[in-house]
């Protein structure tokens, strides 16, 4: 990717804000960044993550759940602070309901862990017109199911009796599907 590619605050400034609770991923992430030519903060909670949000970085990279809140909050206040910051969203908990509440908070990206330095600048630099490739391989049936279902429990505010109704699904069935992990892709 070439500096051609990516906006002008990128070409301007390099300043990068990272939120994250696990500190071990957290420092290495900082640390290749660094060595990227990036001028890291970093923020290990939400509530830093938001106190920091006043340094106007041009790019963030913020982990969706937090121990102490969300990440999503942590976006907005950065789009309140700087309307052209590039931020990216990764998560453990990745599903296609929190992805659109992720872009919906202004985050131009969504990304799964373990997601690795060179695909998060790579998310940061994306433009339009050079969006990322296909997945080489694409979603199991199961976990296109899986996802569907976590997006109508979503959409019904985390209520188990509502979704079981809308999927005409058995309550009991449902708790158990949303007790398990996401399938393997």
């Amino acid at each position: 990717m070439t500096t051609e590619d990516v906006g002008e605050n990128a070409l301007e400034e390099k300043s990068l804000l990272i939120v994250e609770d696990d500190l071990p991923f957290l420092r290495r992430l900082a640390r290749a960044m660094e060595r990227r030519g990036y001028d890291v903060h970093t923020a290990e909670s939400a509530a830093q993550g938001l106190q920091s949000a006043h340094l106007k970085p041009a790019y963030a990279v913020v982990d969706l759940r937090l121990g102490d809140g969300s990440g999503l909050d942590v976006v907005a206040a950065l789009q309140a602070e700087r309307p052209d910051v590039r931020a990216i969203i990764l998560t453990g908990y990745g599903n296609i309901a929190t992805a659109v509440a992720a872009v919906k908070a202004g985050a131009i990206d969504y990304l799964p862990k373990p997601a690795d330095a060179d695909q998060i600048e790579a998310a940061l630099l994306a433009t339009p017109e050079s969006p990322p490739p296909p997945p080489e391989m694409p979603m199991s049936a199961d976990r296109v199911r899986w996802e569907h279902i976590q997006r109508v429990y979503e959409q019904c505010d985390r209520n188990v009796s509502e979704t079981a109704r809308r999927l005409r699904m058995h309550r009991r069935t449902l708790q158990r599907i949303l007790a398990k992990h996401a399938p393997r892709e």
